[in-house]
């Protein structure tokens, strides 16, 4: 009887260790534990790029590239995190307190660290297709956001 007392007890701490410490790993699930960072950087770029607005109120053609392709690379990597069976429903509150100018230069950073998280091995063949393709648009939003830097950069000159 002691026996199974024991061996009950071990079992109930073994499961409260293991629902505690589950929490602290929510982003080690499966092999490529970067796709909810990845995931949050691409939230805040997208909403850096959206809420920097020129004196105008309009938004260029480049930045809405920007945009475009973030929320694309959003649903690929998404995809690819739920297929390596990743929390995807939780996301990571966006920083707002950033001062418009910059913007843009803040979103190209989070982009380039997004890359940086994404291109990292995959190994389930499932997520490599989708990791691919949000690669490609992370690729293709920080080339338009440099693009759109350089043309602040010289409608800005032209001001002056």
């Amino acid at each position: 009887m002691k026996k199974k007392s024991l061996m009950a007890a071990s079992a109930v701490a073994l499961a409260l260790v293991a629902a505690v410490s589950l929490p602290a790993q929510a982003d080690e699930y499966g092999k490529h534990p970067f796709y909810l960072h990845a995931l949050s950087d691409l939230r805040t770029a997208a909403w850096q790029v959206e809420h920097r607005r020129p004196e105008d109120g309009q938004v260029s053609r480049d930045e809405q590239v920007v945009v475009d392709e973030i929320h694309a690379a959003i649903g690929d990597l998404q995809q690819a995190a739920w297929l390596d069976g990743k929390p995807v429903q939780w996301r990571e509150p966006t920083d707002a307190w950033l001062p418009r100018e910059g913007r843009l230069h803040v979103a190209a950073d989070l982009l380039r660290k997004v890359r940086s998280d994404v291109a990292r091995e995959e190994d389930d063949p499932r997520s490599r297709p989708f990791q691919q393709r949000g690669l490609a648009h992370v690729d293709l939003a920080l080339a338009t956001a440099q693009h759109a830097i350089g043309d602040v950069r010289h409608h800005d000159m032209r001001r002056e």
